[in-house]
């Protein structure tokens, strides 16, 4: 179970859970990397098809990729998406090609592609029905597979759509002899039981940038939906599972550590905490509290790894920072406190402490208000920024697994890899300020990350943000909060473009 995902992460979790039954397989195509030494080329793309699909609904929505993919041959197809960090301008997506890079269609969000298909449905047991088309935008490589066994062996690229208002950039691709979903396992389709012709379609902007003609662009197959009251084994919902990681089994000596940044050996990676705008800021129904969440990420080009051992007979835990070269070999370490047993109802793990802290502020920005939350469980929730050097495009994969702990483990490893953030949602215990004795007025949601020193990264300067509200009370006597836009960001705008 992921205890502290965002509500957006919550929905891509819910939808790796589904599967479907397709039809009829992929014909996977033949042509695969160039030979070694020859010119280089741009890639082959292909939208393909099976010839039928059969999806079920769980509450009218699909949860199939449909079988659609977008073949790639000859050279990898790899797109970056990136935004200004002032947050003042729309994020840009270029196509990082062999023979020169492409400026692709204007984005909205960094992480999907913006209006990338176009979908078109016809019901085929009404004659006069009307074509029903949509706009989605979707990302590469949620699903994919090779095409010939002479094909790169693994996908390097990021296997799903990693989302945060505020993530600065982002990387997705197909390598060379490999085909990806163009939907991922939710489709965005709200269609009743029934049998459609599906025709799905790479919107003319990308297709004309990517060198993509009428018959490679689009490709058109049988939909049959079944309600999920007719679902009957394969294509029904199962559990999955996740990997449990290993943590070091001994307890360093502490005086064997490190003091500050100058006794890392030349050259060796370490983090570089930051944190992005407060987001998700709400007054409860009482009035009383102020809800928020928060998110700290790593933009260095190491991993933050704490490692906690603990301690005989109590609910504590040494916690030790590790750093590693780039070869991820452990080259030194530091004592950086204690993680303590959290058994709030909505944690229920362990906690590394001086990780964070959250503080609201008045409008000269002097203290007013800090919010109880102070320990920490670690775990990539968010990918922020995967263009960092070092980012690991499938972290979350990794640690979310983990889970932080349960009550009887004897030590753990808690990480933040490069590029990814852990966001704590405004449910979670401590997430909120008491505002009841506060007056109406402007105030700064303040978030701090590192805010002692204890861990060792390569610029402290950058680990404050600062998200402006202005509390208010309404005609109505209730407690309400408007907050400051950040740049252009719409962080309430969605980024699905369902087709129903």
């Amino acid at each position: 179970m992921i205890h502290h995902l965002s509500p957006r992460r919550k929905r891509w979790g819910a939808a790796l859970l589904a599967t479907a039954a397709l039809g009829v397989p992929l014909v996977a195509a033949t042509t695969t990397t160039p030979a070694a030494g020859a010119e280089p080329t741009n890639p082959t793309i292909d939208l393909v098809a099976p010839p039928s699909v059969t999806a079920y609904t769980y509450g009218r929505a699909i949860y199939s990729d449909l079988g659609f993919r977008l073949e790639v041959n000859d050279a990898p197809l790899e797109i970056i998406t990136q935004r200004a960090p002032d947050y003042e301008s729309l994020p840009t997506a270029v196509a990082k090609l062999p023979l020169g890079d492409v400026d692709l269609p204007q984005q909205k969000t960094v992480g999907q592609l913006h209006n990338l298909l176009r979908v078109t449905l016809v019901d085929r047991n009404d004659p006069d029905a009307k074509p029903v088309t949509r706009k989605r935008s979707t990302c590469l490589g949620e699903s994919s597979e090779r095409l010939t066994p002479d094909a790169e062996f693994r996908n390097p690229y990021p296997r799903t759509c990693y989302y945060n208002s505020f993530a600065l950039g982002a990387v997705q691709g197909i390598p060379a002899g490999w085909g990806a979903s163009v939907f991922g396992y939710e489709s965005g389709l709200r269609v009743k039981p029934g049998e459609y012709d599906l025709t799905v379609s790479i919107a003319r902007g990308y297709a004309d940038a990517l060198g993509l003609t009428a018959e490679q662009r689009s490709a058109t197959t049988v939909l049959t939906v079944i309600s999920e009251d007719d679902c009957r084994g394969r294509g029904c919902r199962d559990k999955g599972t996740n990997p449990r990681l290993t943590p070091n089994r001994q307890e360093p000596d502490p005086a064997g550590g490190i003091d500050s940044l100058a006794d890392l050996p030349p050259e060796t990676p370490v983090p570089d905490l930051r944190s992005l705008p407060a987001f998700s800021i709400q007054v409860n129904g009482k009035g009383t509290q102020l809800q928020f969440a928060a998110n700290v990420w790593n933009a260095g080009n190491s991993p933050l790894v704490v490692d906690g051992f603990r301690r005989a007979g109590e609910d504590v835990m040494d916690a030790y920072q590790y750093f590693l070269d780039e070869d991820g070999n452990q080259v030194a370490y530091q004592e950086v406190g204690t993680m303590i047993w959290h058994d709030a109802p909505s944690h229920n793990h362990w906690h590394f402490n001086d990780f964070a802290t959250y503080e609201l502020l008045n409008a000269d920005q002097s203290h007013a208000v800090r919010s109880g939350k102070e320990s920490f469980c670690l775990a990539n929730t968010d990918a922020v920024d995967l263009t960092v050097e070092g980012a690991a495009w499938e972290a979350w994969q990794e640690d979310l697994g983990s889970v932080c702990g349960g009550y009887e483990i004897r030590s753990i490893r808690e990480v933040l890899s490069s590029g990814w953030g852990d966001t704590y949602a405004q449910f979670r215990a401590g997430q909120s300020f008491p505002i009841k004795n506060l007056p109406d007025g402007i105030y700064y949601v303040r978030v701090l990350a590192n805010p002692d020193g204890t861990l060792i990264e390569s610029d402290t300067t950058n680990n404050e943000s600062l998200r402006k509200i202005r509390l208010f009370t309404n005609k109505n006597g209730e407690r309400k909060v408007k907050v400051a836009k950040v740049g252009v960001v719409d962080e309430n705008g969605g980024i699905y473009d369902e087709a129903r």
